[in-house]
């Protein structure tokens, strides 16, 4: 059976991508969000990766995630810092908090774990319902640059335990025609040479051509689309391999 950012995903997540405050996304949405009057949500937030330096820049905001091992360690980490943020355990197209926000991003490509375009269209169309008049939406995309459908990869990371975790990555599936890759990620934790646990996660990626998605976003009914790249603002996309980043008014 396949896992949703299970426990073992959330340890490896955390230990291959820590909190880096001077990491160009942390630093460009700390710049996008300073001066914004109001409530912000991010969608997606996982473990805190960027929630939490924001948090610590002093901007208000909560976070929404569908993976309760994700949002029970992004609790852990607040904790350790006194940070009390409103956290919420729900899909990014399946949501209804009852308030509106002046802000809502999602960060780091998350939005491209939706699969399927009626799905996404819907994400955006409840991330709409949710924003102020005028209300502000940040997202970043991006072209994956790897269509290879034997590509196999695998990483390892020891633990402060000595424990070891393994993660075989692979993809298998490569859709142009749906414009998504879909990986088996397989997870293990071991011990001395006894595997302790193992989870497999099916991943799904889907991508969107620039102009492909800022129609998107207007059809939902954003207007002043800014497109930009790179976290350099108002700097057009160049070539593949570029983090996009959208940001939308209602």
């Amino acid at each position: 059976m396949h896992t949703n950012y299970g426990d073992l995903c959330t340890e490896v997540y955390d230990i291959s991508k820590p909190i880096d405050y001077t990491k160009n996304d942390t630093v460009y949405y700390i710049e996008r969000l300073k001066k914004v009057e109001g409530k912000i949500l991010e969608l997606g937030c996982g473990s805190g990766r960027i929630l939490i330096p924001l948090l610590q820049a002093g901007i208000e905001l909560d976070g929404l995630d569908n993976s309760t091992a994700m949002l029970a360690s992004c609790i852990r980490r607040c904790n350790l810092l006194g940070l009390k943020p409103k956290l919420i355990n729900r899909e990014m197209h399946d949501f209804n908090l009852g308030i509106q926000y002046e802000c809502i991003i999602i960060p780091s490509g998350t939005f491209q774990l939706i699969e399927g375009r009626e799905v996404a269209l819907r994400a955006l169309e409840v991330i709409y319902n949710h924003l102020n008049a005028n209300g502000v939406l940040i997202l970043d995309l991006f072209i994956p640059t790897n269509y290879d459908p034997n590509f196999i990869s695998t990483r390892s990371w020891t633990t402060e335990k000595n424990e070891v975790l393994l993660l075989e990555e692979k993809n298998i599936e490569v859709n142009f025609i749906q414009q998504k890759i879909v990986s088996l990620l397989k997870y293990e934790k071991w011990k001395d040479g006894i595997l302790i646990k193992s989870e497999l996660q099916r991943l799904p990626v889907s991508w969107y051509g620039v102009e492909e998605f800022k129609l998107i976003l207007e059809c939902v009914g954003f207007k002043s689309i800014t497109i930009s790249a790179d976290y350099r603002y108002n700097y057009y996309p160049q070539h593949n391999g570029q983090m996009i980043t959208f940001e939308a008014k209602k």
